[in-house]
């Protein structure tokens, strides 16, 4: 930090430090408040809890005390300047109001809030007492003064009414799998549509020549010799459709081989007209749940790079970083790609994001677009 910045941090006489003196004087206040609206009320509620009455008087004191969250981190933006994020709802996992209510009761912000207006009492009394002294009887030491009791102020709502790395990464991570159950839903309406409109309608066709061949063999036997070669021919384009929708789910060559083996045979599919050049460096395998990731990933870039970029050619690399798989792939194309909502893109880092991975897009108009993705080498509760 340089020398004017830390002179610019150092407490003075200013709106701010006014801003502190007004948070500080109103802890008392706020503090004799709430203690005294949350001690008897869940006292009260958790005495009468054998009854229906105390039930749901918890339950209300619970929701009453969700607001005064919400109230004291609004204080806390407005005269501390402390960006502190508001928590996610409760969420029943099940409709219903009592569903509502049980997921409230287990509410751990309620009851942290509780906490702190139980010790905003006593704190109150001090931050108050502390702040009209100085104001009084050391006045040139008063805007540090104001600072460090802010600070108190600062860490009682930061660890106490905010909802915590841990809880928005639970959020996070449960609105990343809703995203990938639905897109594996997806996955399946277009697998099951792909059979329905191809295979199993060729072998429907094979089925109904093949039964007239049979019909056609003792009077016509040329005739049913063509409707046989013609069956032939179907076959062996269902065979072609159904290893094609295989590969789309999960090639064997990932599985039996790896990525190095799989994605050069992506490669050499890809129509572009320089070609796509691949370098896999990794001493061992990650978890196959990782692989079929990274594959699915790399395949549907290079494809949207020969559809819709008109590259001319593009790279892949995919190496190991400690214990992060890394992959880049790189295209010449018209650039312009971007992660946006429902699109390709938005699709594959959602289904990366869900696993704690990376996925960063930076593709200038007129190019090159480059994709980088960082993915865990093992998914949780594995090991090879």
């Amino acid at each position: 930090m340089t020398e004017p910045n830390r002179r610019a941090r150092r407490p003075h006489f200013d709106a701010r430090m006014g801003r502190q003196v007004a948070y500080l004087l109103a802890d008392l206040p706020i503090g004799i408040l709430g203690f005294a609206l949350t001690v008897p009320l869940l006292s009260l509620g958790i005495g009468l809890l054998v009854t229906v009455v105390g039930f749901w008087l918890l339950f209300a004191v619970l929701l009453l005390l969700r607001a005064g969250s919400a109230m004291e981190r609004a204080r806390a933006r407005a005269l501390l300047g402390e960006e502190v994020p508001d928590p996610a709802p409760v969420q029943a996992r099940k409709p219903g109001i009592m569903q509502k209510v049980f997921s409230t009761l287990g509410d751990g912000l309620s009851w942290r809030t509780a906490l702190y207006f139980v010790l905003m009492l006593p704190w109150g009394i001090v931050a108050f007492t502390l702040t009209v002294v100085s104001s009084v009887l050391l006045f040139p030491l008063l805007p540090w003064i104001v600072h460090g009791l802010s600070a108190v102020d600062r860490a009682l709502v930061g660890s106490l009414l905010s909802p915590g790395r841990l809880t928005e990464r639970v959020r996070e991570l449960e609105d990343d799998r809703g995203t990938v159950v639905d897109s594996a839903a997806a996955d399946l309406r277009r697998i099951e549509r792909d059979l329905h409109d191809g295979a199993q309608a060729r072998l429907v066709t094979l089925a109904m020549d093949l039964g007239l061949a049979k019909e056609k063999l003792t009077e016509d036997p040329e005739a049913a010799a063509r409707m046989v070669e013609g069956a032939h021919n179907e076959v062996k384009l269902a065979l072609r459709e159904l290893r094609d929708l295989a590969r789309g789910i999960h090639p064997a060559v990932l599985t039996d081989r790896g990525l190095d083996a799989a994605l050069s045979s992506v490669a050499a599919r890809c129509p572009l007209p320089g070609g796509v050049r691949v370098e896999v460096e990794l001493d061992e395998r990650p978890d196959s749940a990782i692989e079929g990731i990274a594959y699915f990933t790399v395949s549907e870039l290079l494809t949207n790079a020969a559809k819709h970029a008109r590259a001319d050619s593009a790279s892949v690399e995919i190496w190991r970083a400690e214990d992060r798989l890394m992959l880049l792939v790189r295209d010449d194309g018209t650039g312009g790609a971007q992660e946006l909502p429902g699109g390709g893109l938005a699709g594959l880092a959602e289904r990366i994001r869900a696993v704690d991975g990376v996925f960063v897009v930076k593709s200038p108009l007129g190019g090159p677009t480059v994709v980088t993705a960082e993915l865990p080498w093992r998914t949780r509760g594995t090991s090879r």
